[in-house]
């Protein structure tokens, strides 16, 4: 017998002199239940979203987006009834949630906008309200997000229509933005 299995019978009498009396626990009759696996992400869907936001960031804006939006004050995408942008313009749509733009360039502000919407669209909302500012804090004091924003909101397909917000919830700062109702992002 050599000096390693002396250390291990020493061991194991040790092992038994210490639980000596000890209960064994019962078994129980149990079953092991592993957690329900994640529900799959939808990557395609992400990758279509994300390239259709990098598609509103980069895409080249024509002549007739900006004569027929820049200066306008309320939109409303053709085939749809003027009631729904008045039912808009007096407030009958609840603002489900809003995005401030002070503050962002015109490229910071794109992102947002097109993450926004994107967002808003997944989440099931339908009304929102932009706030762009009225240029007080840009260079000669113009209000260039404010037009920006209107013809990216006039090229998205999922805008119904849009109006600036009254006195009291912005003004010409701010515009309030209808949806389609369940929404997906299409280029």
């Amino acid at each position: 017998m050599n000096h390693r299995d002396r250390t291990d019978a020493e061991d194991v009498a040790a092992f038994l002199a210490a639980v000596d009396g000890a209960t064994p626990l019962r078994k129980f009759d149990r079953v092991s239940i592993e957690p329900p696996r994640p529900s799959p992400r939808p990557r395609q869907r992400e990758l279509d979203e994300a390239a259709v936001i990098g598609e509103m960031l980069h895409a080249p804006l024509g002549i007739d987006d900006w004569l027929d939006l820049g200066g306008a004050d309320s939109f409303l995408r053709n085939g749809l009834p003027r009631t729904l942008l008045r039912d808009l313009r007096r407030g009958r749509w609840s603002i489900q949630d809003h995005v401030d733009l002070h503050g962002m360039n015109r490229h910071e502000a794109h992102a947002q906008v097109a993450l926004f919407i994107a967002e808003a669209l997944a989440a099931g909302k339908r009304c929102l309200r932009i706030v762009h500012g009225r240029g007080h804090g840009s260079p000669g004091r113009e209000a260039i997000l404010r037009q920006w924003v209107k013809v990216w909101l006039g090229r998205c397909q999922e805008v119904l229509a849009f109006c600036h917000a009254p006195p009291n919830d912005g003004g010409d700062g701010a515009l309030w933005v209808l949806l389609k109702a369940g929404g997906k992002i299409r280029p």
